[in-house]
Formats: structure tokens, sequence, C-alpha cells
């Protein structure tokens, strides 16, 4: 019992701290980071990027949602401490190398392991969203890679 009575302290007073400002609470309000078009070495298609994790130190998670247009996808890619991919919206595809391409729906969670090459995107026929969430090693979360060709896109499901 004693436990339980600390612990609803513990969250009344940073309920508290929080209800006045604590400084150290960070809001980042919407619509204050613009959208931004994905790069066009690392993406094909239109393809558009709105971050919304941004790491400061000493944290080290990073990630934002992206919007594909039909047809658009990322370049192959891997990330150092791997990647989650939350699909909100549409229908993607994801590929790991040497892997079959597969479909991703809304509510979909996707797990890339470390160092894994893969690339997503959104199918031929339909635009797809997801959040991406990836963490740093020292300072970096991705390395970029060639761009998926066309034949590697449509491959059979």
């Amino acid at each position: 019992m004693k436990s339980l009575a600390m612990t609803v302290l513990s969250l009344s007073m940073a309920a508290a701290a929080s209800a006045q400002g604590d400084p150290a609470l960070k809001i980042t309000r919407n619509g204050s980071q613009p959208s931004a078009p994905g790069p066009a070495e690392n993406f094909t298609g239109a393809v558009r990027v709105d971050m919304r994790l941004s790491p400061d130190t000493p944290a080290r998670v990073g990630g934002g949602l992206v919007t594909f247009e039909p047809g658009a996808r990322t370049a192959w890619h891997t990330h150092p401490l791997g990647q989650t991919l939350i699909v909100t919206q549409g229908l993607g595809l994801v590929q790991v190398w040497g892997g079959p391409v597969q479909e991703i729906a809304p509510g979909d969670v996707v797990w890339i392991p470390p160092g894994a090459k893969h690339w997503h995107g959104a199918s031929p026929t339909n635009g797809m969203a997801h959040y991406a969430i990836a963490e740093q090693l020292d300072g970096k979360s991705v390395d970029w890679l060639e761009k998926v060709g066309d034949q590697q896109y449509r491959a059979p499901r």
C-alpha cells in the first residue's frame, strides 16, 4: 500500500509541475514545423515529410510522419539501431533485401532490424502514410543507398 501511495504522490507532483509550466517540459505546437518534400536523392515520386521527433541530447529517438503518393517510395537504406514504422493510412509496401515485397495497412507496426537493407512506400495505386521512428547512433540514424528500380518495386507479392 505504501508503494501505491508513493506512486500516486509522484504522479500528482508531476502533474502539478506540468500544470505550472515546468521549464523542462517542451511542447512543439502544431503548425510550428513546416512540411518538407522528401529529398529526390532519397525518394522516388511525391513524398512529404513532417518531422515530429527531433532528439535533444541525451535522447536519441527521432522521427516523423511520411506521406507517399501512389507509386512513391524510399531508396534502399539501413538504420544502425533499426526502425519502426506505424502505418496510419492508405496501402503501402515494404521489402527487406532478399525478401518478398509485403503489403502494409493502417494499424500495422513494422520493425526493421538494425542494419537491414530495406525500402518502404505507397502501393502503385494507393497513397500511404506512416510514422517512421529511428534512434541515432553517434549522431546518425540512416544510411541512404541506391534507389529502388521499377522492376524491384513491382515485384510480385
